[in-house]
């Protein structure tokens, strides 16, 4: 059993408060996901479950632990940098009990993942695996210690859709308890039996977490019909409050204006007043303790709002925006061939999307595309990378990263729209190295829309955005007026913006079809 009781966190920066007095108990059997907007503390917390330590430098943290018997094993959403620079037989070497471990048990655990045993002695560096390679790599050394406790943060990123598949059997048959966080919401719908959500209301100023055991579907269809009816019911009650309470200052002005106007001589009449003045007074006391008791007015996180920029480009439907092709696609070190006999061609305001397993040379492929896009004169490029530091400079804050001219114009339509995106004042000043993965995306995406980009080329672009802000940020793209080119296992994403979905393999690219996973996940 784990139990967090009475968490507090408070942030350094902005004293913005994280999570205030919140408690929760998972028992084994439990697969509880974390959901909210980005930067609303859901990495915060896991990694303070797992070691309180790793978030001491940036929040104030109250509360209680109880861990018993259980063995915690945590997913950063990031690798650490020193790892980066170690090789893999390293990395594995620094777990405990490496050593005690049989080849039939490397054989199986390296086989759930695709694998062969030989992965546990390899010497290439951490830091030149892709995305999806360095997820396998940590899930094994992970899975070596035997947890009872798997803390995930995002383990969905950047796996190809068969690892995903094997993530999504290692969560439903975990005999232990999983708490995790995902953007990719057919994971979370196939697995999650409990959902933690933690929200930011009245414009960031208050916190609000809720425990709430049922799938995530049923929840946010049932949170939805609440809101509705809550609404309504408070709206009804008000309503009849109104009415109410102009026929009681009626009375209320009849029983005065006859006090201020009865004879003195007039003793029983007097009474009479008095008597009526004590009833008002009374009803009057009543209907402030019903109103006290009257449903609220329901309270829900604002979802982040984004508009095209409305001088972005439509691409001609005829318009051969790009006819790639490429002999021979090599590693960047060029020590090894991944791919023969590329060809794309991507025409008018076509959705395409690039899959395929792990390693097998789709970044290096999309940033070959990018490069030659780049260099064209006749179309307006922008780039989303894996890794958001390559565009980012993390030293600014983003309005300063976004700002070109520095009129106040231009910074007063930039924080405008970081505010759509649900940044607080604060944040917006804060240095970007500061934000969350998600918020750090949204930088990126804000960037190519003012640029009035026409071309997108995205490299897994919805991998840190939340479940709740994923459907805003599809209907974006699927609405976007140019092209699209993008890498992505995010099965909506697929199936809601892309037209066309390639999967690369040695021999080259082949056409697949769309998975329907809005018809699929029912």
């Amino acid at each position: 059993m784990l139990q967090v009781r009475n968490v507090s966190f408070n942030h350094r920066k902005d004293l913005r408060t994280l999570v205030s007095d919140f408690s929760f108990t998972l028992n084994p059997g439990d697969k509880a996901v974390i959901i909210g907007e980005e930067g609303n503390g859901k990495s915060t917390l896991l990694k303070w479950i797992y070691a309180p330590n790793l978030v001491e430098d940036y929040v104030d943290s109250q509360g209680e632990r109880i861990l018993g018997d259980e063995v915690l094993a945590y997913l950063p959403q990031e690798l650490p940098q020193k790892d980066k620079e170690r090789t893999v037989y390293s990395y594995f070497s620094e777990a405990n009990g490496f050593y005690d471990l049989s080849y039939d048990h490397m054989r199986q655990l390296s086989a759930q993942v695709g694998y062969q045993p030989d992965i546990f002695y390899s010497e290439q560096k951490m830091k030149t695996l892709s995305g999806g390679e360095k997820i396998k790599v940590q899930m094994l050394r992970l899975l070596m210690a035997q947890p009872t406790v798997l803390l995930l943060d995002e383990p969905s990123n950047d796996i190809d859709i068969s690892t995903l598949e094997w993530l999504e059997k290692l969560i439903q048959h975990w005999k232990g308890i999983v708490l995790f966080i995902s953007h990719d919401e057919i994971l979370i719908e196939k697995t999650a039996n409990v959902i933690i959500h933690m929200e930011q209301i009245y414009g960031k100023k208050e916190s609000r977490c809720g425990v709430f055991r049922m799938p995530y579907r049923e929840y946010m269809e049932q949170r939805a019909q609440n809101f509705i009816k809550q609404e309504q019911q408070a709206v009804w009650e008000r309503k009849e409050k109104r009415i109410r309470d102009e026929k009681f200052q009626r009375i209320a002005q009849k029983v005065e204006h006859a006090q201020t106007t009865i004879s003195r001589g007039d003793p029983h009449g007097g009474r009479l007043l008095k008597k009526k003045m004590h009833a008002v007074k009374s009803l009057e006391r009543r209907f402030q303790k019903e109103d006290a008791e009257m449903t609220k007015m329901p309270i829900m996180e604002s979802a982040i709002s984004i508009k095209l920029n409305p001088n972005a480009a439509a691409i001609p439907a005829g318009k051969t925006v790009l006819d790639f092709q490429l002999a021979c696609l090599m590693t960047p070190d060029h020590q090894r061939i991944l791919s023969k006999d590329i060809h794309l061609v991507l025409r008018g305001s076509e959705k395409i999307c690039i899959v395929g397993a792990n390693g097998v040379g789709k970044t290096t492929l999309l940033r070959k595309i990018w490069e030659e896009l780049l260099a064209r004169t006749d179309i307006q490029a922008g780039f989303m990378p894996q890794n958001y530091e390559e565009e980012l400079d993390l030293s600014m804050t983003p309005v300063d990263y976004l700002d070109k001219t520095g009129s106040r114009e231009e910074r007063t339509m930039i924080r405008t729209l970081l505010g759509t995106l649900r940044y607080t004042a604060e944040e917006m000043d804060h240095p970007i190295s500061d934000l969350s993965g998600g918020q750090k995306a949204k930088i990126l995406l804000l960037q190519m829309i003012l640029s009035g980009d026409n071309v997108l080329i995205l490299d897994e672009p919805t991998r840190n955005f939340s479940p709740l802000s994923g459907g805003a940020i599809r209907d974006l793209l699927h609405r976007f007026p140019g092209a699209i080119i993008s890498i992505s296992h995010d099965r909506k994403y697929i199936s809601e913006v892309c037209d066309t979905v390639y999967r690369l393999t040695e021999s080259g690219l082949n056409k697949v079809s769309i998975p329907d996973e809005r018809v699929a996940s029912k």
